[in-house]
């Protein structure tokens, strides 16, 4: 972790970067027709429609991957499959020497990446390293359109579809269809992600959850307090805590949060947290009744984190990496080979 951390300082400015800019456009007014800019500001920090890094400089061997989606959108991401043999601190893990290179990533998990509102997905490979090199998982990073080399313009209905292409393309791959995927989401990659598993609730073994908001409506007056009253003109609905329910209750959820989010206001996970807890049918045991699935669900708030650093703050990929073998144990206990890890 010592040689990633720095890294991941770096990115957590440059999100500090994307923030201010998005806040500092918005400032200037909620307009309607114009607020798909300033909802997705692509361009923030300057350079970033241009200047996107590739796993090969974090040593990290990966596919580039272009999907094209229904209505006809190029993105450009990148596809870093499991390999047996992987140099530079990679955890070991006992592979037979007769098993090859896919067969191996057919029994590691899936992650698909779906970042937040600024920067391009070359930003988040320190954070792709760690889940490839750290957990052994298969790792999507998704570059929604109108972002890094992406075609397109992003909206709510077009990175809705993005999401739905990244993750057909995995079930319907030779390999990666046979691997539990797990969706992990940043602030607005949170809403993608919930959206999606809310769509494909028998094809995502699980979500990660960063510092996400209930819906942009509702975050509007914390972020600019003035345009409270016109958070209506807000067509960029992303409303996570209706998609909630629409996802199973044995769907395991891991929620982190950092309680100094300066942008996202923790209530909002919290609000979240509530609905995840509200899923799944009651049954009874001994005269008592529960809710299943409540048990594969977990909260964490980082005293420290803030919007953009909460992935920097101790114990947090320890949980995710808990959180990801906990997917194998549980699959195990119920003998279910096409869940298995």
């Amino acid at each position: 972790m010592s040689g990633i951390l720095p890294s991941l300082e770096t990115f957590a400015k440059v999100g500090a970067a994307a923030t201010a800019a998005t806040l500092s456009t918005l400032g200037v007014g909620l307009i309607y027709y114009g607020q798909n800019y300033l909802i997705y500001p692509s361009a923030f920090p300057p350079g970033s429609r241009i200047d996107v890094a590739v796993p090969s400089d974090f040593e990290l061997p990966y596919e580039d991957l272009q999907l094209k989606t229904p209505d006809d959108v190029t993105l450009k991401c990148y596809l870093l499959p499991q390999r047996k043999e992987i140099e530079h601190g990679a955890s070991h893990i006992d592979i037979p020497e007769s098993m090859s290179d896919d067969e191996f990533a057919a029994t590691r998990p899936t992650v698909i990446m779906f970042h937040g509102n600024g920067g391009n997905l070359g930003h988040r490979i320190p954070l792709a390293g760690i889940f490839y090199k750290r957990m052994r998982c298969n790792v999507l990073m998704m570059c929604y359109r109108g972002y890094g080399h992406s075609e397109g313009s992003p909206s709510e209905k077009g990175l809705r579809i993005d999401a739905q292409t990244g993750l057909d393309y995995l079930t319907t791959h030779p390999t990666f269809k046979h691997t539990p995927i797990v969706l992990y989401g940043q602030s607005i990659g949170g809403a993608v992600s919930i959206d999606l598993a809310s769509r494909n609730p028998t094809k995502i073994a699980a979500l990660v959850l960063e510092n996400t908001f209930t819906s942009l409506p509702s975050l509007v007056p914390h972020a600019l307090p003035v345009l409270g009253p016109f958070s209506f003109l807000c067509h960029q609905k992303w409303d996570s805590a209706s998609k909630i329910p629409l996802i199973p209750a044995t769907t395991p959820i891991l929620m982190l949060s950092g309680a100094r989010d300066e942008i996202v206001p923790r209530e909002h996970m919290r609000a979240l947290w509530e609905a995840v807890a509200k899923r799944g049918e009651k049954k009874k045991v001994n005269g008592s009744e529960y809710k299943v699935g409540l048990e594969r669900a977990k909260y964490m708030e980082f005293e420290y984190g803030g919007h953009n650093d909460t992935c920097t703050q101790p114990g947090y990929w320890s949980a995710i990496a808990e959180f990801i073998a906990s997917l194998k144990r549980d699959t195990t206990a119920e003998k279910s080979p096409q869940s298995a890890l």
